[in-house]
């Protein structure tokens, strides 16, 4: 059965990242149509995921792999911004993240150091703060 599938997939596009995107859309409408009971929602969760799986098993790489790039740049910038969220998020683990009062610049001090004077690596300016 396994083998089948295999075969079945050969020269077929497969999940890239607008798949996903979709997929967990449609799964969201899903959701709120529990609650909401509308009909408009159980079919865009129908036409998502039947669109879903058409992109899936299309033969036709270039054009997905267009939809699909068209999906990566318009959302790059959010993309973008929640990983550095994300990054900012494991570094205060370990380290204060500070704002300088006179030039608003970002500063990572270690945590656990006590009252320490901070100074500024871009205007030089020397503030006391509690690692």
């Amino acid at each position: 059965m396994k083998e089948k599938f295999y075969r079945f997939m050969q020269g077929r596009y497969g999940q890239d990242q607008f798949s996903r995107f979709l997929l967990i859309l449609g799964l969201i409408c899903l959701a709120v149509n529990i609650f909401v009971r509308s009909s408009i929602l159980y079919w865009v969760f129908w036409l998502l995921l039947i669109y879903t799986y058409f992109r899936m098993f299309s033969k036709n790489h270039a054009a997905r792999y267009a939809e699909n790039q068209r999906y990566l740049n318009a959302t790059a910038r959010f993309r973008y911004w929640f990983d550095q969220q994300k990054k900012l998020a494991n570094e205060r683990k370990y380290h204060h993240i500070y704002v300088c009062p006179k030039c608003r610049q970002k500063i990572r001090i270690p945590k656990g150091k006590g009252k320490i004077m901070v100074r500024c690596p871009k205007c030089h300016h020397e503030f006391q703060r509690r690692s």
